[in-house]
């Protein structure tokens, strides 16, 4: 139950940093975002359980999830793309 509360903090605290204003909670950079910090917690859990492939599966959703949404990013926004993926520390 800790868990689960943990991680309900950590996506506030999340979208906070991120979001472009007060009531902003789906834009792209908050859904970026809040997929990289998921994307880190499951690579790391798979670093110590290699076998567990349901959530491999899950991860490659989320990674192509995340994918998409900085192509969009990228297509409409070239300065605010650029500015999320230096701030997230993201190669591409």
């Amino acid at each position: 139950m800790k868990s689960k509360n943990l991680m309900a903090e950590n996506k506030n605290e999340i979208i906070k940093e991120y979001q472009i204003n007060e009531k902003d909670t789906g834009s792209s950079e908050v859904q970026v975002a809040i997929l990289t910090s998921r994307i880190v917690q499951l690579t790391e859990h798979l670093r110590t359980h290699r076998k567990d492939y349901h959530s491999r599966r899950g991860l490659i959703a989320m990674t192509s999830r995340r994918r998409k949404l900085l192509d969009y990013m990228k297509r409409k926004d070239l300065n605010r793309y650029n500015e999320l993926i230096q701030r997230l520390k993201i190669r591409r």
